[in-house]
């Protein structure tokens, strides 16, 4: 599967699989959690007289990491350091077309009316403005796929109409004749003004 981040035209980066995280807030419910605890413990050195080296040391963390909980835990209590869920803007599309969405790009373009196989940025923005009138900037939908875990593809050089077999006969028989009629060394000069006598 690809997605290219070019115009409609070309091929350019491209999206395909799944990456590092699944709920599209950078981290899942249970690495949210343990981070929670995490700070709730760190909480209870806080009370107990820690300082925020002992705090950093204990837990693995920057000093001021250690700084920011306790500044934290001192206006707002345990609740101030408890996990606000996951992070970044809310999307405008609900799970049931999150997955209507995914569908749709593993079909392909050639599904959706497009006659090559590269997904671009601009042809998603238009199926989500048309299938669920939700309008996406370019660098919005961007941010979106790698939220349900697309990841930019770098798309392969090779022409599709290659044709290994003429490659082959070219260098057989006509690379020798260019080959055979470059100059390997000719004089040269550092003058601008004289040029160098052959």
């Amino acid at each position: 599967m690809r997605v290219t981040s070019g115009r409609d035209g070309g091929c350019g980066l491209r999206y395909a699989g799944r990456v590092r995280y699944p709920d599209g807030g950078g981290l899942t419910a249970e690495e949210r959690s343990r981070r929670e605890q995490v700070r709730f413990a760190a909480a209870d050195l806080i009370e107990a007289g820690a300082s925020d080296r002992e705090v950093a040391r204990r837990f693995r963390v920057t000093r001021m990491s250690a700084n920011r909980w306790r500044r934290a835990f001192a206006s707002g209590g345990r609740q101030a350091l408890a996990s606000k869920g996951p992070s970044g803007a809310r999307c405008k599309l609900d799970a049931r077309q999150l997955r209507l969405l995914e569908a749709v790009l593993d079909a392909g373009p050639a599904a959706s009316g497009w006659s090559d196989q590269c997904w671009t940025l601009s042809r998603i923005v238009e199926i989500v403005r048309r299938r669920f009138g939700v309008e996406y900037t370019l660098a919005g939908l961007d941010l979106l796929l790698h939220r349900i875990g697309w990841s930019v593809q770098v798309p392969s050089r090779r022409a599709t109409e290659r044709d290994e077999a003429k490659i082959a006969a070219w260098k057989d028989e006509q690379w020798p004749v260019v080959k055979r009629g470059r100059r390997t060394w000719a004089p040269g000069s550092a003058s601008r003004t004289r040029p160098a006598r052959a």
